[in-house]
């Protein structure tokens, strides 16, 4: 009871009310160049980094196909009913695709990915901390960053492109149903403006470096609060909430820059 009272003592305050924002995106990334740092390459880190890709990605497939659906669907409802005003339904793939691929699926996708597999990743490795797996992981010298952290990092980083790249095409089939088979509008019609208008070069792949970028950013964001969690439920709790708040508020901070930047 003393030394897990000593440990949550310890613990860093980033999760108290009075939390220095400055202070954590410092701590952040001396922790990513630690976590770099214990890049091997080596067979075993990588089996486990596809075990993690698992994990963290096929077990996101339900939640990111199902969005990508239903945002589809809704874009090209609401794309629809506006250029109807102006007798221009035939740009409707057009502009689902150009919306789509280089700010909403990214930005959506990343959300989502967030609050489903980087609250799993802050919680698993939050309650390893709690139950002082951690400890007995560096006892048996064991690097716990090594072999707990940087798989999950790297995890994120593979998975959520590849998500992105689900979402997106989810997102086109379900414009499609919209368009073509609900309201109406010719099939090659929809396909061809979307073809001669959206730049594989301009819309798909800035959108999909974005992905890396926000990857990178939802990964660290789980596994540094999931680490430096206070070693308590309530401690695992915080990190977790705070994983999925921090996560979102940056992957929209960074979609605008980017944007701005590829611009």
């Amino acid at each position: 009871m003393n030394q897990n009272s000593d440990q949550a003592s310890k613990a860093p305050p980033f999760s108290g009310p009075r939390s220095a924002p400055i202070r954590h995106i410092g701590e952040a990334g001396i922790f990513l160049f630690r976590i770099l740092a214990r890049l091997r390459f080596s067979p075993r880190q990588w089996a486990e980094v596809m075990r993690q890709t698992y994990f963290v990605g096929i077990r996101s497939l339900v939640i990111i196909m199902t969005g990508g659906l239903f945002v589809g669907l809704v874009l090209a409802l609401q794309t629809y009913d506006v250029l109807t005003d102006f007798g221009a339904t035939e740009a409707v793939g057009t502009i689902v695709g150009k919306s789509l691929y280089r700010e909403l699926g990214p930005v959506l996708a990343a959300l989502l990915f967030a609050g489903r597999a980087g609250t799993s990743i802050t919680a698993e490795i939050g309650l390893m901390k709690a139950t002082e797996q951690l400890d007995a992981l560096d006892l048996m010298a064991i690097d716990p960053i090594e072999r707990i952290v940087l798989p999950r990092l790297v995890a994120a980083v593979i998975s959520l492109p590849i998500l992105t790249l689900l979402f997106d095409m989810l997102a086109i089939l379900g414009s499609y149903l919209f368009a073509v088979h609900w309201m109406g509008l010719e099939q090659g019609i929809y396909w061809s403006n979307m073809q001669s208008h959206v730049s594989l070069y301009k819309e798909f792949f800035p959108g999909l470096m974005k992905t890396v970028v926000f990857g990178l950013v939802c990964g660290l964001t789980a596994v540094y609060y999931g680490y430096h969690a206070r070693p308590t439920g309530e401690g695992v709790g915080i990190a977790t909430t705070q994983t999925v708040i921090i996560s979102s508020i940056l992957v929209l901070i960074l979609d605008f820059a980017l944007s701005a930047l590829m611009l």
